[in-house]
């Protein structure tokens, strides 16, 4: 139950503000329809069915929702709140800044005991987004994050992340 509480409040946060400046860079190396970073030191690429991009805007807030998940059942989801174009985003670093970054293993035999590990989880900044491409049919960037799983204490790096997503 507890891990349910820490998904939630991560995707909660995705309706309040977060830090931007404009340079977007290269875009990375995934292909088309692709998530794909370094955990832990281990590879990770999502399956092109199971990655996707949404975009919402309410109360003149801009949210963007990038997900993918492999063959395994672990995943990751990046999750920008207050979408402006092109730029990099932190994830976490203040009271005001809640753009949250998802790292899961799901359990498939026992989902109750799936991991999860959020960042940010303290008011520091635990990594960044860089959009460096954005259009009516897809979002291109890459990123990196430390995030903690609250229940055990334990943390997963995630690096050269990329994505090249369609809405």
């Amino acid at each position: 139950m507890k891990k349910l509480v820490y998904l939630f409040l991560g995707l909660s946060l995705v309706f309040v503000s977060c830090s931007k400046d404009d340079d977007g860079g290269d875009g990375g190396s995934a292909a088309e329809g692709q998530l794909k970073a370094t955990v832990d030191g281990n590879s990770f690429s999502s399956m092109e069915i199971a990655t996707t991009a949404v975009e919402q805007t309410a109360g003149g807030m801009t949210t963007i929702l990038i997900q993918g998940s492999n063959v395994d059942g672990k995943g990751i989801s990046i999750t920008i709140s207050g979408f402006d174009g092109v730029g990099t985003y932190d994830l976490g670093g203040g009271a005001n800044i809640y753009s949250t970054a998802i790292y899961t293993e799901a359990n498939i035999n026992d989902p109750m005991n799936s991991k999860t590990w959020v960042a940010p989880y303290d008011e520091t900044v635990a990594g960044k987004v860089k959009i460096s491409e954005k259009t009516d049919a897809k979002i291109k960037g890459t990123f990196s994050f430390k995030a903690k799983d609250e229940e055990n204490g334990t943390f997963k790096e995630i690096s050269s992340g990329s994505f090249n997503v369609s809405f």
